[in-house]
């Protein structure tokens, strides 16, 4: 399906050029979505794991965090965060630990299994990236960086 066609569908108010020019964007980061989040899954599976479940255990990688700053952090529902958790934990890759900042809302940390399970999934990852840094290459990285920054920065978040 080509991008114009998606465009013309979506046509339910008048866009302006700039309009388009940012649909157009919209739909090529849901193409790019859907290509790493393939990719993703084949570095993950061999380690047993998902995209989904590979986020949950990258986002505690620094520091243990509770499950509603994962989300933030990935703009993804509690609730789909929370079960992802709940999985992990059961497979043994993070346990739940006291918030001192909060009674409730535990925080989710990674065991050594999921930091071996995480660095696995990273190593595959690695080499992926390298290779499509050297051919993208540094201008166009850094061009494309500075762009969805700024995307980023102009859009609302919303609260799911």
């Amino acid at each position: 399906m080509s991008e114009r066609s998606i465009a013309n569908r979506q046509h339910a108010v008048e866009r302006s050029e700039l309009g388009d020019a940012f649909s157009g964007l919209v739909v090529r980061v849901f193409r790019l979505e859907g290509i790493l989040a393939a990719a993703g899954d084949a570095f993950a599976e061999p380690a047993g794991q998902s995209t989904a479940r590979w986020r949950v255990l990258a986002a505690v990688e620094e520091e243990p965090r509770s499950v509603a700053q994962i989300a933030r952090a990935w703009s993804l529902a509690r609730q789909s965060v929370q079960r992802v958790a709940d999985l992990l934990e059961q497979d043994g890759l993070v346990d739940y630990a006291d918030n001192p900042a909060h009674r409730r809302a535990k925080l989710v940390r990674l065991t050594a299994d999921g930091r071996r399970t995480l660095q696995r999934i990273q190593a595959a990852q690695g080499s992926w990236a390298n290779a499509a840094g050297e051919e993208i290459g540094r201008p166009t990285l850094d061009a494309a960086n500075a762009a969805l920054d700024r995307v980023i920065e102009c859009l609302p978040v919303t609260e799911r």
